[in-house]
């Protein structure tokens, strides 16, 4: 199916970047947006489920400079605890 929208262009811009950063074309932005917002009421179920609800919404990938992704967690956690113990 085609839907064709008459969006402001300051719209369509700020999608197109916001698109851009994920990845993705317009086209498939738009689209995600349309399917997440269909989807977002329905409860996910497996861990499979939320990862492609993370993909669709544009947060995985958004922070290429993590390469190890538990030892960056690791980190994060010991930096909490001492400025916790710091108080």
């Amino acid at each position: 199916m085609s839907i064709v929208i008459d969006a402001p262009q300051q719209l369509e811009s700020e999608l197109s970047t916001k698109a851009g950063r994920v990845g993705q074309t317009l086209q498939e932005y738009v689209l995600n947006l349309l399917r997440s917002s269909v989807t977002s009421s329905q409860k996910l179920k497996t861990g499979a489920e939320l990862v492609e609800y993370w993909k669709n919404e544009g947060v995985i990938g958004t922070r290429p400079e993590i390469s190890d992704s538990q030892s960056y967690t690791h980190q994060l956690r010991e930096e909490a605890e001492a400025a916790r113990s710091n108080r």
